[in-house]
């Protein structure tokens, strides 16, 4: 069997904003790409949901977690903040944390699950909300 369980580290902040692997991905790519746009584009989604994601991100702690600069001659951008990358560091770390103290207990899943083809077709997933990063 090739096919392997994944995790998926949450946290749902008080009023319900999440903060999960989507948003994680979607700070990676601001500081590769220096670009709101262009880290929307790169996961398939438009400037205004990521924009919507970043200001939330932004919105969930006393500190900014990403900084714009607006357009002009010299164009527009973001990045991280010094907190955004601690706050991106630590999310990662808690996430492989995570995967470490679950290691044995998925590989047992694993060694257990029906095949790749019949489990798909299952009706029963139990797949996370994909509406909220």
């Amino acid at each position: 069997m090739t096919g392997r369980i994944r995790t998926n580290l949450r946290f749902t902040f008080p009023g319900g904003a999440p903060l999960s692997h989507g948003k994680a991905q979607l700070m990676e790519l601001i500081r590769e790409t220096g670009s709101i746009r262009q880290a929307a584009l790169r996961m398939n989604m438009s400037y205004r949901r990521g924009w919507l994601l970043a200001d939330e991100l932004n919105h969930l702690f006393i500190e900014p977690v990403i900084a714009t600069k607006h357009g002009g001659k010299s164009g527009g951008g973001a990045s991280l903040t010094t907190f955004g990358q601690e706050l991106l560091t630590r999310f990662r770390a808690m996430e492989a944390r995570t995967a470490a103290a679950l290691r044995d207990d998925l590989a047992w899943m694993e060694e257990n699950m029906r095949n790749e083809d019949a489990a798909c077709g299952a009706s029963d997933r139990d797949e996370p909300d994909q509406t909220s990063l």
